[in-house]
């Protein structure tokens, strides 16, 4: 028997272009930031994100509705969704900014998230369950999944390794990765969920599913369009690379040791 139309699941999984894992980063020369002139690529959280959504649709078949991905970002973002479709998200939504601006922070892009939940919600197709990477792999912050489920008041469960949905009961198990252990947590819908890497191993792309992807639906939003500011609030004052590191030496004795801990200013505690 068909599911009813109260019980299937829309999802909503935020992807961001960073630079490839692969790649060394370097400094750009006026210090204002790294060299962005490198390969690009999904977001490896965010690719984690993408593959539970497609898993979920496997395991719940006809409960999940829809798997929509959406970026915040220039024009070659664009990119980063066409992988989204080709792994398995049936549309996407591209809130483009100019290329020569700076990356949104994360509370501008959470409130980008919740002027297109609630954009979602007028036009009758809503969103119940967000899932996202638990942080981006360029700024590190691992911020924007907290502080979007503050601003809805949606339940969140953060870092998770294993996620079993009950849309008829409207509950989820979430399986936490912490300090030591992992924690089991059960959350009601709409809930925010951010990915660990323990989750799962995302797939490849393949070609047909790739040619798929371009015939598949993108809507181009503007901040504007939305009503949010994406001006950063942060200011960045310099850049620089760590310094090189240094070969250690080897003592003869404990004296030695201390005399030359003494040379570096260094003291026992």
């Amino acid at each position: 028997m068909r599911p009813t139309a109260a019980r299937l699941l829309n999802i909503l999984v935020p992807v961001k272009r960073a630079v490839d894992y692969a790649v060394k980063i370097r400094v750009n020369p006026q210090q204002t930031g790294i060299d962005t002139n490198v390969k690009h690529s999904m977001n490896p959280f965010d690719e984690i994100a993408v593959e539970e959504a497609v898993r979920l649709r496997e395991r719940l078949k006809d409960e999940i509705k829809s798997i929509k991905a959406i970026t915040i970002g220039p024009s070659k973002s664009l990119e980063t969704l066409r992988t989204a479709l080709a792994m398995g998200a049936d549309s996407a939504i591209h809130v483009e900014i100019p290329d020569s601006a700076p990356a949104p922070e994360p509370l501008a892009i959470a409130k980008t998230l919740k002027a297109v939940i609630e954009k979602e919600k007028e036009k009758g197709t809503g969103v119940d369950l967000v899932i996202l990477g638990k942080q981006a792999i360029d700024d590190d912050l691992g911020l924007t999944g907290q502080m979007l489920a503050g601003l809805m008041g949606w339940s969140q469960a953060t870092f998770a390794s294993k996620v079993e949905v009950d849309v008829g009961g409207k509950e989820v198990l979430v399986v936490r990765e912490i300090d030591g252990g992992s924690e089991e947590v059960r959350c009601r819908l709409p809930l925010i969920v951010t990915t660990d890497l323990r989750l799962n191993e995302p797939r490849y792309a393949s070609l047909p599913n790739i040619m798929k992807a371009k015939k598949k639906p993108v809507e181009k939003l503007s901040a504007t369009d939305l009503g949010v500011d994406l001006t950063p609030i942060l200011e960045t004052l310099k850049v620089t690379e760590p310094p090189k590191r240094v070969g250690g030496g080897k003592v003869e004795s404990v004296d030695e040791l201390v005399a030359k801990m003494k040379e570096a200013g260094i003291t026992a505690a």
